[in-house]
């Protein structure tokens, strides 16, 4: 009985403790305390959609500075062939890159209720590559692959286990409202960008900078 106990109070510390870290970690992303003091190149993680997703990204991509953002991982749907022959020709006078694949976490027309056992899949299989890869820097644009890719950091970041920030940019053709994605990242994102102005009235957090993609 006192061993059960004393079990019972020490699991309690430790969700509390965690529950304390992660109000924290919130305050630094709402407080806008976002800044990296790193010195060298920023190891980055690029999470890719597939079609007008992946076209923006790398439209971003090509104006980075290669030397400060590297080495860089794409990290991209299993069943996503076609962005993958992007990412080469973008890539094509660089070395510093690879490839990850991760389970989608949800396909076109899957009902949003299987979503979240492929969602959760995607999230236990994304964990091995962020955690050795650690990474700086993730930059995500909309697509739902990039949903397991920010949960898995954040929650290293929670358990210090990863000094991980997230860039999210809503994709160009949001005017008026928020992808799922959007809706979702906004609350803990370290900065969230998009690209029309009218949408600033929509995300509390947004900022805007004119066309990015």
């Amino acid at each position: 009985m006192i061993a059960f106990v004393f079990l019972a109070a020490f699991f309690t510390c430790l969700i509390v403790a965690f529950l304390l870290r992660v109000c924290y970690v919130l305050y630094d992303v709402f407080t806008g305390n976002c800044e990296l003091t790193r010195e060298k190149s920023l190891r980055t993680v690029l999470c890719i959609g597939s079609g007008g997703h992946t076209t923006e990204l790398l439209r971003f991509v090509g104006r980075l500075n290669k030397n400060k953002y590297q080495p860089r991982l794409y990290i991209l749907a299993d069943n996503d062939a076609s962005s993958e022959v992007k990412i080469h020709e973008t890539e094509k006078e660089n070395y510093s890159y690879t490839l990850s694949r991760i389970p989608r976490s949800r396909n076109v027309l899957q009902s949003y209720l299987s979503s979240v056992y492929s969602t959760l899949y995607a999230t236990w299989c994304t964990l091995p590559v962020i955690y050795n890869y650690q990474p700086d820097v993730i930059f995500c644009n909309g697509p739902g692959t990039c949903i397991p890719v920010c949960v898995v950091a954040f929650v290293l970041r929670c358990l210090f286990m990863l000094d991980c920030r997230i860039v999210f940019i809503e994709s160009i053709c949001r005017v008026r409202t928020l992808s799922l994605t959007g809706k979702i990242l906004q609350f803990f994102a370290d900065i969230v960008v998009v690209q029309w102005p009218q949408l600033r009235d929509v995300c509390f957090r947004a900022k805007y900078f004119g066309r990015l993609t």
